[in-house]
């Protein structure tokens, strides 16, 4: 069956109403399971609990679309593939920081269509699809208000957002990462989903981490383009395929792109 980017944006806002309830609950919670993966990340009943619900969605209402989620891997083979990283911020929700997001993206023959980004924990959610804009809802706001990066065009005035140091250590690249630093008007450690929502607010003029996953990227990507921001590898590739990722409001990216290739 064909679906316009309207009808799959409205069932993944829907299906995203449907998680939150989940992971809220589970937030909440005074009983949270919290395990140990191989790769020594935490993993929450929470996670796969909200996994498995939009699995289950999924395979109810869109039967013939492949899935790639972070907790139970790939399933099926289409142009269609949905996206799932259940919960985006994982250590922040197991310790009550209320800064984690459910990702839900859309990819089409490899390219990222439609994203959304909803953070409970904040009364807030980001969602895009292509050619459609991107929005944020929030408290106070009867309707979700367009997004748009800011126009600061130089470095000196930029406010950069990035996660930890260790990975950019590990690449050797933390000297340079420091340069950057103090190049930049303001550098923040927001971190994970929300640098990249901020900068396609307009708060932030650039956001990068050296180490990700397609989970950790692919609904990020359609908010920053939408809203009229640059998404790429530290190495300068289009989209969220580098295993990294420097987004900016596009102004800034080949200013800032010298200092992360290293």
């Amino acid at each position: 069956m064909n679906y316009t980017l309207d009808e799959d944006l409205s069932f993944a806002l829907a299906l995203a109403d449907k998680v939150d309830a989940l992971t809220l609950a589970r937030y909440h919670s005074n009983d949270l399971k919290v395990e140990t993966k191989p790769d020594m990340t935490p993993v929450s009943d929470a996670d796969r609990g909200a996994e498995r619900l939009i699995l289950a969605e999924l395979t109810a209402q869109r039967p013939g679309d492949a899935v790639h989620g972070e907790e139970f891997g790939v399933h099926g083979s289409s142009a269609r593939r949905w996206v799932i990283d259940p919960i985006d911020g994982t250590k922040n929700f197991v310790r009550k920081v209320p800064v984690w997001a459910t990702l839900i993206a859309l990819l089409i023959d490899d390219e990222p269509v439609l994203g959304v980004v909803s953070a409970p924990a904040l009364g807030r959610r980001w969602h895009a699809a292509h050619g459609l804009g991107a929005w944020v809802s929030e408290p106070g706001l009867p309707e979700p208000r367009r997004l748009a990066v800011s126009r600061v065009s130089s470095l000196a005035d930029a406010s950069v957002s990035y996660a930890s140091l260790d990975g950019w250590r590990e690449l050797g690249r933390r000297e340079k990462l420091m340069e950057l630093f103090d190049a930049a008007w303001r550098t923040r450690a927001y971190g994970d989903f929300y640098s990249y929502m901020l900068l396609a607010e307009g708060g932030v003029d650039a956001a990068f981490e050296p180490e990700l996953e397609l989970y950790d990227m692919a609904a990020l990507v359609p908010v920053v383009r939408e809203a009229g921001g640059r998404f790429t590898s530290i190495t300068g590739v289009e989209g969220c395929g580098g295993g990294n990722a420097l987004a900016t409001n596009g102004l800034l990216h080949d200013q800032i792109l010298p200092y992360l290739r290293g």
